[in-house]
């Protein structure tokens, strides 16, 4: 059977819905129950829910022959899977964000405050510019509030919270949406039933652009 590691959450929700409109459902992931696992025999898939961030974790090492990533998970980690359909579910942006009049001051050292610490160290190298990366887990937004940085880099949909908080978008790094990835190994097997998987998903997606 074929393991597909899915994100928790309503981005899921959305990428499982994809999956069953292209055909492969699993009936008993819509009931109302504790499963970790989900099983359709007849159709050789396998599903299963996992944080957003750890899919590709389970992908590459696996345990997972297919799964559905988010594109900043696979920028800031880099996993060693094969990336083979957009799905243009969960679409947003990665930004740079800041005090609306900010202005970039070359003589200094720009502090950039981030949780995505791969994605800014190279998008900042890649124009040149030295920083002092700042690491935070949450919150981001409150870093230039209070002074503890001068921007921040984060991903943005909407950009109520920006607004709400006096901050704007500044620059764009790079969009972001979901992505359906392939364990090396398993794409070299079982390349026909991941073809036809990747394949349906691609129709469906097509359909709802």
């Amino acid at each position: 059977m074929l393991n597909i590691a899915l994100p928790k959450g309503r981005l899921g929700d959305k990428v499982y819905d994809l999956f069953e409109k292209a055909g492969f459902e699993c009936p008993s992931i819509r009931e109302n129950n504790r499963k970790l696992i989900f099983e359709n025999p007849d159709l050789g898939v396998r599903y299963f829910w996992v944080k957003p961030s750890d899919v590709a974790i389970y992908v590459e090492r696996g345990a997972a022959d297919l799964g559905v990533a988010g594109k900043d998970i696979l920028l800031e980690y880099e996993p060693d899977v094969y990336e083979l359909l957009d799905l243009k579910l969960g679409r947003c942006r990665m930004c740079v964000a800041g005090p609306a009049d900010f202005r970039d001051d070359p003589s200094r050292t720009l502090r950039v405050a981030t949780k995505f610490s791969h994605i800014t160290e190279k998008y900042y190298h890649g124009i040149g510019r030295s920083i002092d990366r700042i690491h935070l887990n949450g919150s981001i937004e409150l870093a230039p509030i209070l002074g503890l940085s001068d921007v921040i880099v984060d991903i943005v949909e909407t950009g109520t919270t920006l607004r709400e908080n006096h901050l704007a978008v500044l620059e764009t790094i790079v969009p972001i949406s979901a992505r359906l990835i392939a364990n090396k190994a398993s794409f070299q097997f079982l390349s026909g039933e991941i073809e036809k998987i990747r394949a349906g998903l691609k129709e469906q997606t097509e359909a709802e652009a």
